[in-house]
């Protein structure tokens, strides 16, 4: 049975250039890059390359990267490790109500420990206004983090906007880019960030790495705590294949940045003219322009996105029903909530996302089995074209 992976945005396969890249770093080329003995300063060497891949990919400098296990990590350690640096000049941070909850999950966790978090509404696309945080921001307001990239809906936020307000009252901000690295263009000295979070298996590298660009000069409360690695800022030894496949990753996705986006959207807009040529009773969700170019999130009536996602994937096709790191609950999508979806039509909505392995024969084909599932759930369901739906 053919299969069809359009769940990019949960996470990417490895490509093969870095699998070839990483491979000597379990077998030959293993030493600790801390060790000052020949095998630790190849590994150290190796682990300075990534790091200037990595930072070319966001026009950062070298020493502005620090790795970490994931994105999440880099969240957590921005909001917890600015909280604590700058407690005593306030305990203000401002986000908004559809970050990933890597932002959320943090924001609650330092209001139980004091600090007051202001969550800005969105609009019915998923745009924070420039407007609507120049007006939330107080004396004692510390940082701002506002996502680059919504996982759920794909909202292109105006980061160099939103970062400029916050510049003007000499507040730190952070953007969460886990969603558009090699997605977007991004250069962080156009942004005007402090922060930028990234991870390795959104742009085809290896799970179980992330990093963190920290602006030069800036220097917050650590968030591991043991050795001096990662310039005494990140504690732990190196997880050094898959940084050095982070790096090849990172390489790969800067000298391919527009045939990919150019690929992604083509697909993209190609999958969504045909849901519509051929399925009724369907609304996209977020903008139509300045959006992720592979995201694609569709609620379709009188159905569960769920039954979509398990049918479909009988078929051999895979897809998700929102965030694919929230998949599992069966709480409705707060970013859809925010944007205004009704419950209904949360319910069901079923996330695609292409990427560089998908073709248009693929598309042809998850169109034909989704008009097919669609269609049946629809027969079986009791509130077919019932008021309210």
């Amino acid at each position: 049975m053919k299969r069809v992976y359009l769940d990019y945005s949960a996470t990417t396969p490895v490509k093969e250039e870095v699998v070839k890249e990483m491979i000597p770093y379990y077998t030959e080329m293993y030493g600790n890059p801390s060790s000052l003995y020949s095998e630790g300063l190849e590994a150290k060497g190796a682990l300075d390359e990534a790091r200037t891949r990595v930072a070319g990919l966001i026009n950062a400098e070298p020493r502005e990267i620090i790795f970490t296990s994931c994105g999440t990590e880099a969240d957590n350690w921005v909001l917890e490790g600015v909280s604590d640096k700058l407690k005593n000049r306030g305990k203000h941070i401002i986000t908004s109500k559809i970050e990933h909850h890597a932002i959320l999950h943090t924001g609650e966790y330092l209001e139980k420990h004091g600090f007051d978090v202001t969550y800005l509404d969105v609009d019915s696309e998923g745009f924070v206004s420039p407007a609507a945080l120049e007006a939330a921001i107080r004396d004692d307001t510390i940082l701002v983090s506002i996502m680059m990239v919504n996982n759920e809906v794909g909202t292109i936020e105006p980061i160099k906007e939103l970062a400029a307000v916050a510049k003007s009252h000499g507040i730190l901000f952070h953007t969460d880019a886990v969603q558009a690295l090699g997605n977007v263009p991004i250069d962080v000295k156009d942004l005007g960030v402090d922060f930028l979070s990234m991870s390795a298996h959104k742009i085809y590298g290896p799970k179980g790495v992330g990093a963190l660009y920290m602006r030069r000069g800036l220097r917050i409360s650590n968030f591991m705590h043991g050795g001096a690695q990662e310039t005494k800022k990140r504690a732990g030894t190196e997880n050094l294949a898959g940084i050095v496949g982070f790096g090849k990753a990172a390489e790969l996705a800067e000298a391919n940045l527009q045939s990919h986006i150019a690929h992604s959207t083509e697909l993209r807009n190609y999958l969504w003219e045909k849901i519509e040529e051929n399925i009724s009773g369907v609304q996209l969700n977020g903008p139509k322009d300045r959006r992720h170019p592979g995201n694609l999130n569709v609620s379709f009536d009188y159905i569960e996105g769920e039954s979509i996602l398990l049918m479909l994937d009988a078929k051999g096709v895979s897809v998700s029903t929102g965030s694919a790191c929230s998949s599992k609950s069966l709480v409705p999508s707060h970013v859809l909530d925010a944007i205004g979806v009704s419950i209904t039509k949360m319910n069901g909505t079923v996330r695609f996302t292409v990427g560089d392995f998908t073709t248009k024969e693929d598309i042809d084909y998850v169109v034909e089995a989704l008009k097919e599932v669609v269609d049946k759930l629809r027969e079986l369901s009791p509130v077919t074209g019932q008021e309210g739906w």
